[in-house]
């Protein structure tokens, strides 16, 4: 029995923070385009981007650090109402009232890193934003992230021990760092393919165009290569 001919895959890279509400916004966004076509041909892998590197490693309430980051309640309350309508238009539930630090997110990157080498990433993107945005957990805290992997279903024993230590610390920096010196200044940015960068949180009509276009791509590569092959006889 001859094998069905699968999709080839493309990489879709992902840089992100799981603070960030428009990276929230983004990913649900595009699980919704994919969940439309489940035969699309994205390979997704996310990336660590901090919004705030230099966040001490307790965090901040949150109040004080929006306030800092917007120049003043009154901008802070107007760039929120807008991230408000936008995901409300979304569908997404973001629970402010909730939120009242802003941690500091390595540790929860390098669970994002760890979860990928177990092909888990997926699940702990979405953990930790449910559990940022909607629980108004502090996922800066170790107790947090280890609840969140066990939901995913990694071994909490395993990632309390690494999340005890320094392991991958220093590369959750570098690559942040190699993705700020390729131009990234902002999240979430999606890259297809290592080629094609697109930028922010876009709509599921969006993403079906450009998955449709990768479709027709595939195919017509696809005929030309049958078309250079040579019959045997």
């Amino acid at each position: 029995m001859t094998e069905p001919n699968l999709p080839p895959h493309v990489k879709l890279d992902i840089l992100s923070d799981p603070i960030c509400p428009w990276c929230y916004i983004g990913k649900t966004l595009l699980d919704r385009a994919l969940a439309a076509e489940p035969d699309h041909p994205f390979v997704v892998e996310w990336h660590p981007f901090q919004l705030n590197p230099e966040m001490p490693a307790d965090g901040m309430d949150r109040r004080a650090y929006l306030e800092a980051k917007f120049g003043g309640k009154d901008n802070a309350v107007n760039v929120y109402a807008e991230i408000a309508k936008h995901a409300e238009a979304a569908g997404v539930k973001i629970n402010f009232e909730a939120m009242q630090r802003t941690p500091n997110t390595i540790d929860a990157h390098r669970l994002i890193h760890w979860a990928g080498l177990e092909a888990k990433q997926s699940e702990v993107v979405d953990a930790l934003f449910d559990a940022y945005f909607v629980a108004g957990k502090d996922i800066g805290d170790a107790a947090v992230l280890a609840d969140v992997a066990a939901d995913a279903g990694l071994e909490r024993a395993v990632i309390e021990k690494l999340l005890a230590s320094d392991n991958d610390i220093q590369a959750i920096r570098d690559r942040d760092a190699h993705s700020r010196e390729m131009g990234v200044n902002s999240v979430p940015t999606f890259i297809i393919a290592n080629q094609h960068v697109v930028p922010g949180a876009q709509q599921p009509e969006l993403w079906a165009q450009v998955i449709a276009d990768i479709k027709s791509q595939l195919a017509s590569a696809s005929s030309a290569e049958d078309e250079e092959t040579p019959t045997q006889h």
